[in-house]
């Protein structure tokens, strides 16, 4: 037998059920994890921007102190810090993105399981991979066009 030529490989096409377990619950799952980590950053961040702009009318009544100032001028800093983040991460943005993602990812997975229109024929499992791809591809779409998009236009869609 020659050993420079070896047979090609072979790749099986995958099921329904692989797919479902392999894929679909994978995507799912990043996407639930995606929106509780935003969800948790969003709302923390919130928290202490709040919590530091209620402290500053009450110690604003303390001026004979110096350190009140001092300590007035760094919960400043604070809230500014906090506010940037959030706007620059996103993290409600994306909160909302990730969840609406995943809660469509399991629409479609249910759907399909329960061979519910649009899986209620022949060709339900390239529907179904169709869609699913779909959703999960629209989240790079997005990325790219905001990256494209010029920083005065960018700067419309932020506020």
């Amino acid at each position: 037998m020659d050993s420079s030529h070896t047979e090609p490989i072979r790749k099986e096409a995958m099921d329904a059920d692989t797919y479902l377990t392999e894929r679909v619950e994978d995507q799912i799952a990043w996407y639930d994890r995606r929106s509780a980590f935003n969800k948790r950053w969003f709302i923390s961040l919130r928290a202490v921007e709040i919590a530091a702009a209620a402290t500053v009318p009450f110690l604003s009544g303390f001026t004979g102190n110096r350190w009140i100032g001092v300590t007035v001028g760094i919960i400043g800093i604070i809230i500014t810090l906090c506010a940037g983040v959030t706007h620059l991460c996103q993290f409600q943005e994306r909160w909302i993105e990730y969840r609406t993602t995943a809660e469509a990812l399991k629409k479609e997975k249910f759907l399909f399981v329960t061979k519910t229109e649009p899986y209620d024929g022949d060709d339900a499992f390239p529907i179904l991979v169709q869609r699913m791809e779909t959703l999960v591809s629209k989240e790079n779409v997005t990325w790219a066009q905001y990256l494209m998009t010029p920083d005065k236009e960018k700067a419309k869609v932020s506020v």
